[in-house]
């Protein structure tokens, strides 16, 4: 008698997934390679602007809609663009470019992970580089709009410029792999988890900074950047998670073709109906067979007439 397959619920599906993901561990490397790697460069790049409306200060005061004290706070530790233009040497803003690579490379790795494909070869990188710089031109224009509009008109202005950079990233990393209308969904989750956060922030990290600043100086901001950061690295990869899981669900995974699945992806571990999953000891696969097979070298035995 055959046991009927149920599937399990979003949440538990999206838990599974994201634990097989390792969404936390991605997380940490995310905001560690963003603040190792990332800033510095975003740093450089803000000295460079000719019209000194924006810098990283500015940037990271934006995404975590920070004000007043706190926004001071924060400019004082990353320091005025001015005295990292004079510092920065031309083999120091190559060398940043080279380790930007390695944050575009892992955020590529994850969308692989995500949509279950293979990695990709490593003449991709120029792909890497390519986003890495429109990741800049995305963050610019960000901060661009707070000198253009304001207010609601802003809000869905940077909503629609976000899920269009989201939307574009992972159909770029991935080659042009997995078609527009999939990632769609997870572009959306990606800038609707982002808009949370920055309210998050608002509530929680605004009077944060300034508690730190004064307990523990300047490492105490910069480990509160880092735990956002976190929360954007969770918000980015956890954004595209739901977005397979909803096409998924929906039975739209099918026209696109098979994912690449690894062994076990169809079910959790003693979970019947798994893919791949082995029969327990001793469990016959149809009624009436045997658990050992006969030895042939066996004699024949006797039956009694």
């Amino acid at each position: 008698m055959s046991r009927r397959r149920t599937r399990p619920s979003w949440a538990v599906e999206l838990y599974r997934r994201g634990k097989r993901l390792e969404l936390m561990h991605r997380a940490l490397g995310f905001a560690t390679l963003a603040l190792v790697t990332l800033a510095p460069l975003l740093i450089v790049v803000a000295a460079a602007d000719p019209l000194r409306h924006s810098g990283f200060a500015l940037w990271l005061v934006d995404g975590m809609d920070l004000s007043g004290r706190s926004a001071e706070v924060l400019s004082d530790v990353f320091g005025p663009p001015r005295e990292v233009t004079g510092t920065t040497s031309v083999w120091g803003a190559v060398l940043l470019a080279v380790f930007g690579l390695s944050f575009a490379a892992g955020v590529q790795n994850a969308y692989e992970r995500v949509w279950r494909l293979p990695a990709g070869p490593w003449h991709r990188i120029w792909r890497q580089a390519v986003w890495l710089g429109a990741l800049m031109v995305y963050l610019y224009v960000q901060v661009q709009t707070r000198t253009v509009l304001a207010g609601n008109y802003r809000m869905l202005l940077s909503v629609a410029i976000g899920v269009l950079f989201f939307w574009w990233g992972p159909h770029f990393l991935l080659g042009h792999q997995v078609r527009w209308r999939l990632l769609l969904p997870g572009a959306v989750a990606t800038m609707a988890g982002l808009v949370g956060l920055r309210a998050f922030s608002y509530l929680v990290f605004t009077p944060l900074i300034v508690t730190n600043a004064v307990s523990y100086g300047p490492i105490g901001t910069i480990l509160v950047v880092e735990s956002w950061l976190i929360g954007a690295g969770f918000v980015v990869y956890g954004g595209a998670l739901v977005g397979h899981v909803f096409c998924d669900r929906t039975g739209h995974l099918p026209e696109h073709g098979e994912p690449h699945e690894e062994p076990g992806e169809a079910g959790e571990p003693g979970q019947p109906g798994a893919f791949g999953e082995p029969h327990e000891p001793g469990e016959p696969d149809e009624p009436g067979e045997r658990d050992e097979p006969e030895d042939p070298e066996a004699p024949p035995q006797r039956t009694r007439g």
